[in-house]
């Protein structure tokens, strides 16, 4: 009876050792580091409670384990029906508490592992997003810069208006390049420098005037500008024009040279809009008394240009404009608005003393007297120019080229009727006439008159001197046609 005890205790104790071993093993994940270390812990334990107990006896029969919550050894006795002692529970074994808080710690320690691993994998989710849409845009740039050099490079979408420039004499593929995107017609001028560098042939570029436009693509672009049979081909014509002419003038000389028609260069040339420096000081507020038809009136610089039989309009107008914004230098604008004077009324002005004066010493001085009767309205006066030239372009240029008379324009132009300048030029003036504005020449003078076959001017203060000025003036010009009459007749006579 005692060594069945004996045997009931003992496998109470392995059923409990068995029990706690597999509830460790299925809650406890082991860490590597540790797992020889627990395994002579148990080893330990299992000795200390197997020296404890009595060596065991063979028992009659097998003993059956149940491994339950509350586990129950059954005897031979309650096996046969009989009633059996109540169930002798095992004492529990001694757990050694410096291995109880090891083990708490490295399970701690466990658990913090695999949760800063989950962290880990949860902090890559973002940066691998940020890199994806990083990437995403970086291609969607790249494509755009690529549709951008392709339009460019085709001239796709851009403006067909033609355009001047000049190109200077050993001008290489860095400068061409610089110099076609500063005038507009192309975007990129590394772009341009790389297509060119791809080319069969090294380009030379001709210097002279080329006329090219922004949807020219980079091929056509390279061919104007280092070709020039198609300009050989054409006869070149010189067309000079005089100080003080008007564009009307101008037109019909053109048309007389076989350049261009005149209705056509009357229309391109009004019209402007060719991307000039000169072209943003317009006033964009046109006066509404301003005729029309000679809108850009005093903007054609008088010279000599070359120009080619029946050439488009539009580069005839180009290269007028383009000398015009060669001589309204930085130092002129400058001046022009230190004088608070608007280019409109700069050129306005020029006009009327380019028409009034015969060289530039007389200019300066009549420029004075419009000055003085421009900024003294209370003087004799009273504000007004009183230009004949004025008169007779309202006249004779202005009245014949009204389809429907207006007079109110008529009357605007004419400074014998309205007060200070008038709505636009009245011709094109020369540098002289420019700077002689500019110049603004102090003088106490409010009248002048001139002897047309002399070229003589007199400057008078006062109306009364200015009258005695032109009754001497008057003699001397009708003594002059006198004596131009008697020579006349006496040359006839010898006839």
């Amino acid at each position: 009876m005692a060594d069945n005890k004996n045997n009931d205790v003992i496998n109470d104790i392995l059923n409990q050792l068995d029990n706690a071993k597999k509830q460790q093993e299925a809650e406890i994940k082991p860490i590597p580091e540790k797992t020889e270390e627990k395994a002579e812990q148990l080893e330990r334990a299992t000795k200390s409670v197997s020296e404890e107990a009595p060596a065991p006896q063979p028992a009659h029969k097998p003993v059956q384990r149940q491994l339950e919550k509350h586990p129950r050894i059954r005897t031979e006795r309650e096996h046969e029906g009989a009633s059996a002692p109540p169930p002798v529970r095992a004492p529990r074994p001694r757990v050694n508490e410096s291995e109880h808080t090891r083990n708490s710690a490295a399970v701690k320690r466990n658990a913090a592992h695999h949760k800063k691993k989950k962290k880990r994998r949860r902090s890559r989710l973002p940066g691998v997003l940020i890199l994806t849409v990083f990437i995403f845009a970086v291609s969607i740039c790249l494509s755009l810069v690529i549709i951008a050099f392709g339009k460019d490079m085709f001239g796709i979408g851009k403006d067909d208006t033609t355009k001047m420039i000049l190109v200077k004499e050993n001008t290489n593929t860095e400068e061409m390049a610089q110099q076609l995107y500063e005038e507009g017609i192309i975007n990129s001028p590394k772009c341009f420098q790389l297509f060119s560098k791809f080319r069969k042939t090294p380009d030379v570029y001709l210097p002279g005037e080329h006329f090219v436009s922004p949807n020219m693509a980079y091929e056509t672009i390279i061919d104007t500008l280092t070709n020039e049979a198609d300009e050989e081909r054409k006869e070149a014509v010189n067309v000079t024009f005089r100080e003080a002419i008007t564009l009307f003038e101008a037109a019909d000389l053109l048309e007389q040279q076989g350049v261009c028609k005149a209705s056509d260069f009357l229309f391109y040339f009004n019209a402007g809009g060719y991307g000039y420096r000169f072209e943003d000081k317009l006033n964009k507020n046109t006066n509404t008394l301003r005729f029309a038809d000679t809108r850009m009136e005093g903007y054609l610089f008088p010279d000599t240009y070359t120009f080619t039989k029946e050439m488009d309009p539009e580069q005839v107008c180009q290269k007028i404009y383009y000398n015009f914004d060669q001589k309204l230098t930085d130092e002129r604008i400058k001046r022009m608005e230190e004088l608070h004077l608007s280019l409109d009324q700069l050129i306005t002005f020029a006009s009327i003393v380019q028409a009034e004066a015969p060289n530039r010493e007389d200019m300066n001085h009549v420029a004075s007297v419009f000055w003085n009767r421009l900024e003294h309205v209370d003087a004799e006066t009273v504000g007004m120019l009183q230009s004949d030239p004025t008169k007779n372009y309202a006249d004779y240029t202005i009245k014949p080229h009204m389809t429907v008379l207006n007079n109110d324009i008529v009357k605007a132009y004419n400074t014998y009727q309205s007060k200070g300048l008038p709505p636009g030029a009245i011709c094109n003036p020369g540098i002289d006439a420019i700077d002689a504005v500019l110049q603004k020449m102090q003088s106490d003078d409010f009248y002048f008159i001139a002897n047309i076959y002399t070229q003589k001017t007199y400057y008078a203060k006062t109306n009364d001197e200015h009258l005695q000025n032109t009754a001497m003036v008057r003699a001397d010009e009708a003594q002059y046609e006198a004596e131009q009459a008697a020579r006349e007749a006496e040359a006839a006579a010898n006839e």
